[in-house]
């Protein structure tokens, strides 16, 4: 399986934020599309970084409540892990798993394309593993 195959189920949308957003602006965008990250984008297409809620836990804790007007570029991770439709699921679930990523943006030709969850992948592999699941149960009965 390859990552669009994910892509294909959850479809492209990506949240993106600006660089010079706030985090509370960041928070405010986080809430009302229940998600965990949103790409960092000044155009909509290059990745300047990511920003997640723990990226914000994180800096409250180590640096205050002052970094809530600040801007998204001073928490956000600037070095992405990123992935392409070709790439194998396999692979992608091994690299967030050891590296503790739950999201990672997909890329064609340098361009964000799509972003892809940790929830997005369990799901995906769950609703292959019934539909196996279905097809054993269905060659047994017969």
């Amino acid at each position: 399986m390859r990552i669009s195959d994910v892509v294909k189920r959850k479809g492209g949308t990506v949240v993106t934020v600006r660089s010079d957003a706030s985090v509370t602006d960041l928070l405010d965008l986080l809430a009302e599309h229940r998600i965990g990250a949103v790409v960092v984008s000044d155009d909509d297409a290059t990745i300047a970084g990511i920003v997640s809620e723990r990226d914000v836990v994180r800096h409250l804790q180590k640096d205050g409540a002052g970094i809530l007007e600040g801007p998204v570029s001073a928490i956000m991770t600037a070095e992405v892990q990123t992935c392409s439709p070709e790439d194998e699921l396999v692979a992608l679930e091994h690299t967030m798993t050891e590296n503790r990523f739950r999201h990672v943006p997909v890329v064609v030709d340098g361009r964000l394309a799509a972003i892809v969850s940790i929830g997005d992948v369990v799901k995906h592999r769950i609703t292959d593993l019934q539909a196996e699941r279905d097809q054993l149960s269905a060659y047994i009965q017969q």
